[in-house]
């Protein structure tokens, strides 16, 4: 079983303003301090055809489930790898030591000024009888990152 996660950001900005946004360290560590994580890595790297962003962090779980809290344990620890080639991007989100994987792409286009990066993503935790409603919780707070990052960036792109 696994759960699909689709989601859109909408700037009022060029593609290639976007794809700088997107290519700016300082912009990742900023969308981090937002959601209040506790302790983060952010590199990005150019590479012949794009750049690789690697996002290594650490967050509170307080406020989830109890079965949730069990698995993840005092923090979760999340890494999140972007290898984009152009305006592409393979996305892998990873829980080091924990079972499950998100992966999926993000794709950026422009039409008449505007950006949308869609995010599409595929959360699968292959534990018998939770990993279920545990797609359901980590597809929420995903999607509650995107939002976060969506909304920093548009701050971010209007200075």
């Amino acid at each position: 079983m696994s759960k699909r996660l689709v989601h859109e950001m909408t700037y009022d900005a060029p593609a290639e303003r976007v794809m700088a946004m997107l290519a700016d360290q300082a912009f990742r560590e900023e969308v981090c301090d937002y959601q209040r994580v506790l302790r983060r890595t952010v590199t990005v790297e150019p590479t012949a055809s794009g750049m690789d962003v690697v996002i290594d962090q650490f967050q509170s779980v307080q406020g989830l489930p109890s079965f949730a809290t069990k698995i993840v344990g005092d923090e979760a620890h999340i890494v999140q790898r972007e290898s984009w080639t152009g305006t592409r991007a393979d996305i892998e989100v990873t829980i080091p030591g924990k079972p499950g994987e998100m992966k999926g792409t993000a794709v950026v286009v422009e039409s008449g000024g505007t950006t949308t990066e869609t995010v599409d993503l595929t959360i699968k935790v292959g534990i018998p009888l939770v990993g279920g409603k545990i797609e359901g919780l980590i597809s929420d707070l995903l999607l509650k990152a995107l939002k976060a990052e969506n909304k920093v960036g548009r701050d971010y792109l209007s200075r």
